[in-house]
């Protein structure tokens, strides 16, 4: 196997039986940590993802969505509906540690590849169920999406400016990726448990649970007070100064609630009398007072530039940023500093922009040097590797069970 992935996964192979995000978030970042994650797309057409209506390089098939979710996996494409399609999957799996899987709650056991029937072909099998609502529960049985999961997980009561306004979810699919990361720290655990019990298990997490679990400090508030918490902007439920504010050119994000912070805040202000008025001397007072703080502080903002403001807080330490675009985070030299924009060398497309592994190991340092594969790239490779022979690899792409690129 060529470019060979480093991390603290080396040695560990994921068969990857899913699409789109969620699942292939997991995959993602299991590849990152060094597994060798082979992703088995279907026959025909492979992951949605690889179609997504975003700008394509002319005349590449594949889109950038599919480019950033599957970099660092090899790719193979079969078709589980046939019994050939199916027997290469179990020779893979014989060979696995880890299958991940995202299709619809009865998918996988109609094709006789459900949990219950592969716990005992492969009794050391992880297997990684990713869903919308989990598998147990009056909700087991729907899809699920990122919108649907932010609605019913809270997040889009808690989201937005306010009461009367439009409901708003939060920017990214933050369900999908957050439950595909959840899904890695499961798997990880699960293996990590394997070494002591010597068996695999089910690994079960969902969109819906990784929006609630987004709710800790507002489901806090209503554990406490019986209440809902309601949307707020920027700001913070429980702290204040907390939030952004606009500058005479344009907004910054402002964390001054801790009490020295906001004594220093006072003082670049110069507004030393706003520390010595009771309805803002401590944290509760300033909360209890939120709306006449705002009005205070919104006026005092708008005298200075964001720079300028900038430059103050970063000298006194209040923490404090400016809000960036996508494209000049991207060019900020903390995230280049930290390895968060790396570059894969692209068979068709040459070099080409990714986001970074957000973990940094000191001992078994992660690396990204692969692009993401073409439908079917890995096929033969693959299936050499579990003793297929060209005869049979002929006969795989004659009855249609497999996809293999050149």
């Amino acid at each position: 196997m060529k470019d060979k992935l480093t991390g603290p996964l080396q040695g560990v192979t994921v068969i990857e039986l899913a699409h789109v995000m969620a699942g292939p978030t997991c995959g993602r970042m299991l590849a990152d940590m060094g597994a060798d994650v082979i992703k088995v797309e279907r026959v025909p057409g492979g992951d949605d993802t690889r179609r997504d209506t975003m700008p394509n390089e002319a005349g590449d098939p594949d889109s950038h969505a599919f480019m950033m979710m599957n970099r660092n996996k090899r790719g193979i494409a079969l078709n589980l509906k046939t019994e050939d399609g199916r027997a290469i999957l179990r020779r893979l799996l014989a060979r696995a540690d880890v299958l991940i899987e995202n299709y619809r709650h009865d998918t996988m056991s109609k094709l006789g590849l459900g949990w219950e029937t592969l716990r005992e072909e492969f009794p050391q099998l992880v297997y990684c169920s990713v869903s919308g609502f989990g598998r147990t529960g009056p909700y087991a049985t729907r899809g699920g999406f990122d919108l649907i999961a932010q609605g019913i997980s809270g997040l889009m009561s808690i989201t937005g400016e306010g009461e009367g306004r439009p409901p708003v979810k939060v920017g990214p699919p933050i369900t999908d990726i957050t439950a595909g990361i959840l899904a890695a720290m499961g798997v990880s655990a699960a293996l990590f448990a394997r070494q002591s019990t010597g068996r695999g298990q089910l690994v079960d997490t969902s969109l819906l649970e990784a929006g609630v679990t987004f709710t800790y400090w507002h489901s806090a508030i209503t554990f406490a007070t019986g209440d809902s918490p309601g949307a707020l902007g920027s700001a913070h439920p429980l702290s204040a100064p907390y939030q952004a504010y606009e500058t005479a050119d344009g907004w910054i994000n402002v964390g001054a609630a801790s009490q020295p912070n906001w004594l220093r805040l006072t003082k670049i202000l110069n507004a030393p009398e706003l520390a010595d008025d009771p309805r803002f001397k401590q944290n509760t007072d300033r909360m209890a007072n939120k709306a006449a703080l705002d009005e205070i502080l919104v006026a005092l903002f708008k005298l200075r530039t964001a720079q300028e403001w900038l430059a103050d807080f970063e000298a006194t330490g209040i923490p404090a940023g400016p809000i960036l675009t996508v494209p000049a985070m991207h060019d900020d030299p903390q995230v280049i500093a930290r390895d968060m924009v790396p570059i894969v060398e692209h068979p068709r497309r040459g070099r080409v922009k990714t986001i970074g592994f957000p973990v940094k190991f000191s001992g078994t340092p992660v690396n990204t040097p692969r692009a993401a594969p073409g439908l079917g790239e890995h096929t033969v490779e693959v299936l050499k590797e579990v003793g297929c022979s060209d005869f049979d690899i002929e006969k795989l792409r004659a009855n249609d069970s497999i996809i293999s690129a050149g």
